[in-house]
């Protein structure tokens, strides 16, 4: 007893010391398990087959991941104001993992249940080195068999007139970077969408930052909105999204044996033109499939289905 006063004195210390923030979201079902990175906007950062515990996801750097990134106004030379000269000129492209200094968005808010999540975060702008975009990021992830859903909104509070007025920008919805060990990319490319035609694959372009020709595939037509990287054994990861008009993939890095920690990626963006305000609010849903080509799909086939089927 001789040493409650002392434990007395330091109990509301102790009781007003800050609880651990957590640093994780994962849910998983059956088939696929999935991370989102709290130090990192809550960006999705590991997906992997249910117990073959290898991310497909690559995350060596702030841009990478599977996240939100947009794009307004123009291109402006700010490297008086610390704007990274690598990536100068640069437009208005807050994204949710960091910036290109590696500095990281600050989560609002965060919860889970079973087999939904919940973020909101303030983004930063890439090409700057700390700097908070004026606006905030939110994101809704669910599991369905194997299948991940995901709802985005960007909500814009901008005062700044630097990027000028608003201008129409392609929109990555989302930035998906697999882990470059899958190197085979697949999509449907004939003129009959959603009727059963085979999905074929395409010579994977390289990105090479020193030659500037040398950019990701643009692809103005993808038919059934989705594409899929697979590994040598044909099994690997879709994106489809439904609002998307156009699709960006490629690899950065010949190496086609990269994982989640290696510098070699590849990359699907898919595309939707859009005009941003410095009020806008932006919404758009996608999913991830992981499976083989032909069940990648089959569940797009399924998803439109269902979208149909509750619209009437």
């Amino acid at each position: 007893m001789k040493y409650l006063p002392f434990l007395l004195l330091f109990l509301p210390l102790c009781l007003a010391a800050k609880p651990k923030e957590k640093k994780f979201l994962e849910i998983k079902n059956r088939q696929i398990e999935v991370v989102q990175d709290l130090t990192r906007g809550g960006a999705i950062a590991y997906i992997s087959k249910r117990g073959a515990y290898r991310n497909l996801v690559n995350i060596r750097d702030e841009g990478r991941y599977i996240q939100q990134s947009y794009y307004a106004g123009n291109t402006v030379d700010r490297r008086a104001e610390g704007q990274s000269p690598f990536w100068s000129p640069w437009a208005w492209n807050p994204i949710q993992v960091g910036d290109a200094a590696r500095n990281r968005a600050q989560i609002l808010e965060a919860r889970q249940t079973r087999r939904t999540t919940y973020v909101k975060c303030v983004p930063m702008l890439w090409d700057m080195d700390n700097r908070p975009a004026e606006a905030e990021m939110e994101q809704w992830t669910t599991l369905q068999g194997n299948t991940l859903h995901v709802r985005c909104r960007l909500t814009c509070h901008r005062t700044d007139t630097v990027y000028g007025d608003a201008s129409e920008n392609s929109q990555e919805i989302p930035a998906v970077y697999p882990i470059s060990a899958l190197n085979h990319l697949y999509y449907y490319q004939g003129d009959a969408p959603f009727t059963g035609g085979r999905a074929d694959s395409v010579e994977v372009e390289e990105l090479r930052f020193t030659e500037p020709k040398h950019f990701w595939g643009h692809y103005p037509s993808v038919p059934e909105k989705w594409m899929a990287f697979v590994d040598d054994e044909g099994w690997g990861m879709g994106v489809y999204s439904p609002s998307a008009t156009a699709f960006l993939a490629g690899r950065y890095l010949p190496n086609r044996d990269g994982e989640a920690l290696s510098d070699p990626t590849s990359y699907i963006a898919p595309l939707r033109q859009q005009r941003m305000t410095r009020n806008s609010v932006v919404e758009y849903e996608y999913y991830i499939i992981l499976g083989t080509v032909q069940e990648i799909q089959a569940e797009v086939y399924r998803l439109r289905q269902c979208t149909i089927d509750n619209r009437q």
